[in-house]
């Protein structure tokens, strides 16, 4: 819809500016406010095509304006800006019946996406929204960040709030998906009902069954009674499904029933008994690679992935450390460890550290500081310690064979970074960031070279590819360094 009026209200005059300019660009009038008295004058007096808002105003909060605008004018949609880019501030505004919520700052050719998108889609005065039940406070929001990454986090999240759909949240691990998963239920229309998780790869798989949907007395030897399954007690709430990747075949066969049926039988049951909650599921496998090995059935997988949601790893939201560390030493100071700061030096450790283990090994990182050090503020040598001391020094299983022929170089790499992690962890020293060449072998050039062959099983040409070294080079080093080939690490 070309040469649209926009009202657009916002006490910033840079971005009132801004917006009047690219929306004027494409064609549109634009009128501009900074309070939003005069923008619900313009409302009332049947002005405007679309209302572009932002949150935070000297005499009313934005989000307020909303259902207003929505009670008194259906088809006036309107589009929600705020600095205050926190996942509650996406659920009000989905809420309370705003078309979308952009988060400040944003790209400007985002907002005009949004705003062709508003005047060409058919209004929907039946918008979903329930300002009656604004769900948890913002200080026990349970999830933390304003990375683009975390925001588009938000705006998923906010969107499914108000349905059912079936959800599947992937990521590594310790990156929150059971907090995702528990955000979709605290803000959602089945808060009220209960929240129950199951991890499958905590329950033996011969109960897996039983857990989920129950069993009657003498279904099995030492059922002695009726016992509730998982699905009987999320009855009008929430079942979070944590690691779904690890379910056996045979229990996906049943899952996948009553996803189709919606309906369920216990073990040993004869009378169908109807699902009543929604399924949200976890994992940090990549499914569609189990379909492909066959450890996964394709049709669940389908069933499952309604809406995909992938959890970022703290690498690719190196922003939010700051504000994740100041959530975590508020929490440790809850829980009585002693107040805790870090120095620039330590935070600048923490920004360029890789974390494996993601948001979970910050928040263990901060308990761990606050409960084995006296001093109030900490410095970057504690911090490298303490990083070097998470990462475990592991061996082969016994009975396995430390150099397996038919693993890939990125395994075999993966089992020499792992013991130079811990050979370094030994001498006290941390192992630069990255790299298991370039920036290791200036200081380690002789354990590196043996260990790699060690893992290789003395194979000189997967130790020289994996080094990233022609093989002529390596075996000249092995000359020169008098370097014996050890034959398996243990």
């Amino acid at each position: 819809m070309s040469g649209a009026t926009i009202l657009v209200a916002d006490d910033d005059k840079a971005i009132r500016t801004v917006l009047s300019q690219a929306l004027g660009r494409e064609g549109h009038l634009v009128r501009t406010t900074s309070n939003a008295a005069t923008l619900w004058q313009w409302v009332q007096a049947g002005e405007g095509d679309l209302v572009v808002t932002d949150v935070v105003m000297p005499d009313e909060n934005g989000l307020d304006l909303v259902p207003r605008i929505r009670d008194l004018r259906p088809e006036l949609k309107v589009i929600v800006m705020s600095a205050q880019s926190t996942l509650l501030t996406a659920v009000k505004a989905t809420e309370r019946g705003a078309f979308e919520y952009l988060p400040k700052p944003f790209d400007l050719r985002d907002l005009i996406t949004h705003v062709n998108r508003a005047l060409s889609e058919p209004a929907d005065p039946a918008h979903q929204r329930d300002t009656a039940a604004s769900g948890p406070e913002e200080e026990r929001l349970p999830l933390i960040g304003r990375s683009p990454a975390m925001q588009e986090i938000y705006r998923t999240l906010a969107r499914l709030m108000a349905t059912d759909l079936t959800a599947i949240i992937t990521g590594e691990s310790g990156t929150g998906k059971e907090l995702a998963a528990r955000a979709l239920h605290d803000y959602g229309k089945r808060r009220h009902g209960p929240f129950v998780a199951i991890n499958m790869a905590a329950v033996p798989r011969e109960l897996i069954e039983s857990e989920l949907f129950g069993h009657e007395k003498g279904a099995f030897t030492g059922a002695t009674a009726r016992a509730a399954g998982r699905f009987e007690q999320a009855a009008g709430g929430t079942l979070f499904l944590d690691e779904i990747g690890d379910m056996p075949l045979e229990a996906q066969t049943r899952l996948l029933r009553v996803l189709q049926e919606g309906e369920y039988l216990s073990v040993g049951g004869r009378l169908p008994i109807k699902a009543s909650a929604r399924i949200i599921a976890a994992t940090h496998r990549d499914l569609r690679q189990s379909v492909r090995q066959g450890l996964f059935r394709e049709d669940l997988f389908y069933r499952l992935n309604v809406v995909p949601i992938r959890m970022p790893p703290l690498r690719e939201r190196g922003e939010d450390i700051a504000e994740l560390l100041l959530h975590f030493l508020d929490r440790a100071e809850a829980e009585g460890l002693p107040r805790k700061r870090l120095d620039a030096e330590a935070m600048a450790v923490l920004k360029g550290h890789a974390w494996p283990g993601n948001v979970r090994e910050l928040e263990n990182l901060v308990r761990r500081l606050g409960a084995l050090y006296s001093q109030d503020v900490i410095g970057a040598e504690v911090v490298r310690r303490e990083l070097s001391a998470e990462i475990p020094a592991e061996t082969p299983a016994e009975g396995t064979d430390a150099a397996p022929e038919a693993a890939g170089d990125s395994s075999i790499g993966a089992a020499v970074e792992r013991h130079l992690r811990a050979y370094f962890a030994a001498h006290e020293r941390d192992l630069p960031a990255s790299g298991l060449h370039g920036r290791v072998v200036r200081e380690v050039e002789r354990p590196l070279i043996e260990l790699s062959l060690a893992v290789t099983g003395g194979n000189q040409i997967k130790a020289a590819k994996m080094l990233g070294l022609n093989r002529n080079t390596l075996r000249k080093k092995i000359r020169e360094l008098d370097i014996r080939v050890i034959r398996g690490l243990k």
